[in-house]
């Protein structure tokens, strides 16, 4: 391993760590004292915590073991390393910080719920952002997904809804509402992070303007910027169509330069998760110096051809 290699997976199990850490907070600070439950195995942990007073993390851990061994002989070592680190990670931060149910931060049931959800989503989403998990119902449901094509958001669906039932049934129809709450605001936060909180946008300009539009968002904007050819529908004309990727503080600027050029250019904005390449996630040379070895290679170019290219 490199050490470029090493610092990778270095930072990324401080990441897992992190999350797990904040995924516990919510779960000791909030949902616990509140006597709500979560999906998944975890779910299943805490019924049994408010039943017998067992540890919640150890619980986890044991429950884990057989889909542990289920993600391994399917999925490969791999995969079933990321989900041992992300759970005994979680369960392990999990009855460390269990003191802090003590705290009884509010009273409030929903207040509850909405915080524990968001702290849950939250640290769960910087989980799977560092391409790890922590076990549970979403192996069981990847499973099902590949010998029988069923839907693993279908699955883990029906296997968090007999979760809430089950605590509606012993406990009592506020908490199981409650927790139905929460599981909800885990879930859209989860989602949200994992697919990055600040989206890039992704545009596309029809314009006859569009070899002054790409020169001016190339040089003010540093940004690239991909010519697609493309036809009219009716008159069957010949348009040139742009296509950039930016960060949504740049929008305003390319709406800028392009209504400069042609205010009645078409132009669809929309949101983009997981870009990466150069000027995302890798480093990327500025339009000046990308522009002058263009120009130097064109000059060698030339040379070469005796004055033809």
């Amino acid at each position: 391993m490199t050490k470029n290699e090493l610092r990778k997976q270095t930072v990324r199990y401080i990441q897992i760590t992190l999350g797990a850490l904040i995924v516990c907070l919510g779960f000791n600070l909030f949902i616990i004292p509140a006597h709500l439950l979560t999906g998944g195995i975890s779910g299943i942990a805490l019924i049994i915590y408010y039943l017998t007073d067992l540890p919640v993390g150890m619980q986890n851990i044991v429950y884990n073991l057989p889909i542990l061994y289920l993600a391994y002989k399917v999925f490969g070592r791999l995969y079933a390393w990321d989900t041992v680190v992300g759970t005994v990670v979680l369960s392990l931060i999990l009855d460390a910080t269990h003191f802090l149910v003590d705290w009884n931060i509010t009273q409030d049931g929903m207040l509850n719920a909405i915080f524990g959800g968001v702290m849950a989503g939250i640290g769960f989403g910087i989980i799977f952002r560092a391409n790890a998990n922590t076990g549970g119902l979403d192996v069981v449901g990847a499973v099902v997904k590949k010998f029988y094509s069923v839907d693993m958001g279908t699955v883990i669906f029906l296997m968090n809804f007999i979760i809430v039932m089950s605590s509606a049934w012993m406990f009592n129809i506020d908490e199981a509402l409650y927790t139905l709450v929460s599981i909800y605001v885990t879930a859209e936060l989860t989602n949200r992070v994992a697919a990055g909180l600040n989206r890039e946008k992704s545009i596309f300009i029809v314009s006859p303007a569009a070899e002054q539009i790409c020169q001016d968002i190339m040089e003010n904007v540093h940004r690239g910027v991909t010519f697609l050819e493309g036809k009219g529908g009716f008159a069957q004309e010949h348009k040139d169509i742009l296509f950039i990727v930016v960060r949504l503080t740049q929008v305003s600027r390319v709406k800028a330069i392009v209504d400069h050029y042609d205010r009645q250019a078409f132009m669809i904005v929309s949101d983009t998760s997981e870009v990466s390449g150069k000027g995302f996630t890798l480093e990327c040379e500025t339009y000046e110096d990308a522009r002058a070895k263009w120009q130097e290679e064109q000059k060698r170019h030339k040379e070469l051809t005796g004055g033809h290219i």
